[in-house]
């Protein structure tokens, strides 16, 4: 497919689909379509597969804000009201229509943000898995029962809902992490208010397209779910409002701890998905060709835009001269290009900015001894047009070079030795600031399980014989360190979304106190 042609007319056809008004949507509060309004800002969107304009969206101003406050706030006491069980009901049908418009929504993914159309149709599979989760999940929402000291007493924990929950996510899954958050949230009997990246902006527009026909269709108010686009300054609202009991981040270590200063201030809750590090272990008991491909995928695939994207790869001095051979053997004929074209499996960087960071980091961590082995050009010329794409890189490294210590959001994997005990790999993955995902290539049982115990990886996410990207809704999401310690999606995230309460019940006709205390009066 050819990156220089117009992308206009079948991007037309996608928003029209979509129910948005092809190439100039105007947005205000998330409810509200119209024209730009004169003096209000203006974010304009451009496609990073051949730098193509697609559409302006309006930011929201501060009485959007405060509008979209109050209709999520009248909402909440009609939702929260809503049995779970038939809010799960709701959250199903999202699900459905989802699945309706998932080959749309897909695409409109990779126009939008750049991964490729598998990886696209794969975000909005993730968003139809959470929405079967959360459904079956709205009868399960258990408190615990336990026996009393007290004769003729009852106690019990119960869980309600917080209130409104505020949802900052990230361009590189511009639709299935909002979504992690949105229906927990919403069968826990909340209300939500996302702010998506200004980057991805239409994707955000199209999904709360979608869940709004959901929601007239079974009268209920449209405040449920809420919508505002905007930069920097939108977020610093929602993480200072004492009416967003907690504020759900997802994006950079740094952005992370602003946020996270700014809630614990007003005593709020932060739920943190921030910055990746994410290293597979080789050993000489690895299956090599299952570990390679793994490697591939994690450290190429969204062009290594993941907070999971595999980014250090620590290599058995047995086994490295074997896996860095294969390693630039398959990326030496990675197709890259035009996202849209099911043969191309490397997309574009999500601008220029993006491109200047993987530069950027190529050339420091070359000056601290690195040596290039394979790719790190950027790609120019015709047959790219406008697009920010580059060949992704491979470096053999030292783990304590600053450079690996940090997370570079691009395609750059750093390939580190070891000689020693599977014990030595460990404390070389172990030893970066974040801890997010983790794995190990082995056949040797010992190894595996010393990887999976306490004294193992240190990250929220460690698997055996699969690779760090790729995570399945029905586990918690989430790392340690200065990954933030939150947990999204499966298992028993949902009570971060509620506030927990304990009861006890008298049914007695005395009034004895706990802990056998006298205080007749």
């Amino acid at each position: 497919m050819n990156i220089t042609a117009p992308l206009t007319q079948e991007m037309e056809s996608i928003l029209k689909q979509l129910g948005i008004r092809p190439l100039n949507p105007a947005y205000s509060t998330g409810q509200q379509w119209g024209k730009i309004q004169e003096g209000k800002k203006e974010i304009k969107v451009y496609t990073p597969i051949n730098g193509e304009y697609i559409a302006t969206v309006q930011t929201a101003t501060r009485e959007d804000y405060e509008e979209v406050i109050r209709k999520a706030q009248e909402a909440f006491k009609v939702w929260r009201k809503v049995p779970a069980p038939k809010r799960g009901e709701i959250v199903r049908q999202i699900g459905e229509r989802l699945r309706f418009y998932k080959d749309a929504l897909g695409k409109l993914v990779t126009f939008e943000m750049g991964k490729i159309y598998q990886e696209g149709l794969g975000e909005v599979q993730e968003m139809i898995d959470i929405c079967d989760f959360a459904t079956g999940l709205s009868r399960q929402l258990y408190g615990f029962t336990m026996h009393s000291e007290r004769p003729d007493h009852r106690m019990y924990e119960q869980y309600h809902p917080l209130g409104l929950v505020g949802i900052i996510s990230a361009f590189n899954f511009p639709v299935a992490v909002w979504s992690w958050n949105a229906m927990i949230a919403a069968v826990c009997g909340d209300v939500c208010i996302w702010k998506p990246s200004e980057k991805t902006p239409l994707t955000a527009i199209a999904c709360q397209h979608i869940v709004s026909e959901v929601l007239k269709e079974n009268n209920l108010p449209e405040g449920i779910f809420n919508l505002v686009i905007g930069d920097a300054e939108v977020g610093k609202w929602m993480a200072e409002d004492p009416r967003i009991p907690l504020i759900s981040a997802t994006g950079s270590t740094r952005m992370g701890k602003q946020v996270a200063q700014v809630v614990a201030a007003r005593l709020g809750k932060s739920l943190l998905e921030l910055g990746g590090n994410n290293a597979i272990i080789i050993t000489p008991n690895a299956n090599i060709e299952m570990a390679v491909r793994a490697t591939v995928f994690g450290a190429v695939g969204t062009c290594g835009q993941r907070c999971t994207t595999t980014r250090r790869l620590i290599v058995h001095d047995s086994v490295y001269e074997e896996v860095k051979e294969r390693l630039i053997e398959i990326y030496e004929r990675l197709p890259i290009g035009n996202p849209l074209d099911p043969s191309v499996l490397v997309g574009p960087l999500i601008d220029k900015q993006a491109v200047d960071t993987f530069v950027k980091a190529l050339e420091s961590v070359q000056k601290e001894g690195g040596k290039l082995i394979y790719g790190g050009e950027v790609l120019k010329g015709e047959a790219y047009g406008n697009g920010h794409y580059v060949k992704p890189a491979i470096v053999e490294a030292e783990n304590h070079f600053a450079t690996v210590q940090e997370e570079t959001f691009a395609p750059i994997l750093y390939l580190i030795r070891y000689k020693g005990e599977v014990e030595e790999a460990i404390e070389i993955q172990n030893s970066v600031k974040q801890g997010l995902s983790s794995a190990i290539f082995t056949q040797n049982l010992r190894e595996a399980e010393l990887f999976l115990s306490a004294a193992g990886s240190d990250c929220g996410i460690a698997n055996v014989n699969i690779g760090t990207s790729g995570a399945e809704i029905g586990g918690a999401f989430g790392g340690e360190k200065e990954t933030g310690g939150g947990r999204e999606s499966g298992s028993d995230a949902w009570k971060f979304y509620m506030r927990r309460q304990t009861n006890t019940i008298n049914y007695g006709t005395a009034l004895p106190l706990a802990q056998g205390i006298k205080f007749d009066v």
